[in-house]
């Protein structure tokens, strides 16, 4: 995938990582625009090509109490702000062959969530919208077994596909990521490392999912050093209040110290 078929995406000739970073959800206009905010301006300041990630409404839920969103058009016209806002792209999460249409008309990458990537409808649904399209790599599934996942969209004549490791299951409530299938994947696409979901820790007895963002840095470096060509990461000003995946998210104020971190890691690794 060439990241310049991406509108108003910038700093692509500074061979550094990308980053699709972002809340887990759209839980208003405010919120979302503060972050995207903070993070193009970090963007800006360290030369990373920069996507705004925001879900417009959430279907995967362990409780049906869970929030889901504040309504599906209005979350697109938000995405769609900071787009014309701050000049960035943006991606979000669909879940159906209706949402592929609807969200296309909104935002520049459409994403398909780990535990649909072998729905070859709505893969297809979303690779003929033209749009790019971000495979999230099955936590059931082998690195080898993205290639046809990949490949699923490429026979659509649409060559705007990457895909995203989120790490894999380790027994009941835990995830672990194995490094070896970076390269693997990367042999099919261009690869993300979806650090924060990496980090998840699923299926808790209170239906809330739990996290380890204390290995935030750590999983992040890794995957830079390991050549990943962009990491995924949400972050919030306010995790512990945020209305999705709080327990795994990164903290807005340590987003810089981070990304300082992760380019002087690449700008050695370039060297070799």
């Amino acid at each position: 995938m060439n990241l310049n078929n991406l509108p108003q995406i910038k700093h692509t000739d500074s061979g550094n990582f990308f980053i699709l970073a972002g809340p887990c959800a759209i839980e208003g206009e405010e919120m979302a625009m503060r972050i995207a905010e903070h993070l193009s301006k970090i963007s800006d300041q360290y030369q990373i090509p920069f996507v705004f990630k925001g879900s417009f409404k959430k279907a995967n839920r362990s409780r049906i109490d869970s929030f889901t969103g504040i309504g599906d058009e209005k979350a697109l016209k938000i995405l769609r702000k900071v787009s014309e806002t701050f000049h960035v792209p943006t991606v979000t999460d669909i879940h159906t062959n209706e949402d592929a249409i609807k969200a296309a008309e909104y935002v520049d990458v459409l994403q398909i969530p780990a535990f649909l990537v072998r729905q070859t409808d709505l893969v297809v649904a979303a690779a003929e919208t033209g749009k790019t399209v971000n495979l999230k790599k099955g936590q059931f599934m082998s690195p080898e077994s993205m290639k046809h996942a990949t490949q699923k969209v490429l026979d659509c004549h649409n060559e705007n596909v990457m895909v995203t490791d989120r790490g894999s299951m380790f027994g009941y409530q835990d995830l672990i990521v194995d490094f070896r299938g970076i390269p693997t994947m990367k042999q099919f696409a261009t690869t993300v490392l979806d650090v924060t979901h990496s980090l998840q820790q699923p299926n808790q007895m209170s239906g809330v999912t739990g996290g380890r963002p204390d290995m935030i840095e750590t999983i992040a470096k890794a995957g830079i050093a390991v050549g990943v060509d962009g990491i995924f990461i949400e972050t919030h000003f306010d995790p512990a209040n945020a209305k999705s995946d709080g327990a795994n998210m990164l903290h807005l104020d340590y987003f810089e110290g981070l990304m300082q971190k992760l380019t002087l890691i690449r700008k050695t690794i370039n060297q070799f």
